[in-house]
């Protein structure tokens, strides 16, 4: 039996890219629910910047397209047949 050892990884973590500076034709838009679902969790929570690696100006602006597409009923506000 072999038993294959992690690497393990010697320095600082990598640092996340904001994928909205990192690509300059990327808009973030609340009418295209496919591209603000990536930042929503499964249970219909924002997902946070130190999961996401977006920077605060991009942060702000995909929660504010979030509310607004879940305001017209876009993208639902929580899972389906959350309680409570």
């Amino acid at each position: 039996m072999t038993t294959q050892k992690k690497k393990k990884r010697r320095g600082p973590p990598r640092r996340k890219v904001c994928p909205f500076c990192a690509d300059k034709n990327a808009r973030i838009d609340y009418k295209n629910p496919a591209m603000i679902k990536r930042f929503v969790t499964e249970r219909g929570k924002i997902v946070p910047r130190r999961i996401s690696g977006m920077c605060a100006k991009h942060q702000r602006a995909v929660a504010l397209a979030i509310r607004r597409a879940r305001h017209i009923a876009l993208i639902p506000y929580a899972a389906t047949g959350a309680a409570g």
